[in-house]
């Protein structure tokens, strides 16, 4: 049974919308032709997700989400996805936009990285922002419009 799932850790945060949210989720990994498995979001602090950061990736740095492809097989999600929230409410400031609209568009990128756009580089990063734009202007599809 596919599953998206959102969980919180060292963080008080509830996601509005929960619902439409994973329609929104299931419905673009579905369109990108993948199947869904299991897809955890888990909310968490900077601290928190800059442990996993030098955990894991020896990267010793805040970031706004980390992705793990969990997935033994091609075209299949299985992932847990660390996003902090408060780099979330920092990027909310710094472009203008509010808590919700900025937590949709990281997970989308967490997503699109699953489904296999990278972010490194000119070109990549351009088709990246085209990606999660593209899906950002689908959201509305869920009335999930802020």
């Amino acid at each position: 049974m596919p599953a998206i799932s959102f969980f919180t850790e060292s963080v008080t945060y509830n996601l509005p919308q929960k619902l439409k949210v994973k329609k929104w989720i299931k419905a673009t990994i579905e369109k990108e032709g993948y199947n869904l498995q299991e897809l955890n979001f888990i909310f968490c602090s900077d601290e928190y997700l800059l442990d996993i950061n030098q955990q894991y990736l020896n990267h010793d740095t805040y970031t706004d989400i980390i992705t793990f492809d969990n997935s033994d097989e091609e075209k299949q999600i299985v992932s847990d996805l660390f996003i902090s929230i408060e780099r979330v409410k920092e990027n909310a400031k710094t472009f203008k936009t509010n808590d919700f609209d900025e937590v949709c568009r990281i997970m989308i990128h967490g997503t699109l990285h699953l489904l296999g756009y990278k972010d490194k580089g000119k070109t990549a990063k351009a088709l990246m922002t085209q990606k999660e734009d593209e899906y950002l202007r689908c959201r509305i599809d869920f009335d999930m419009k802020s």
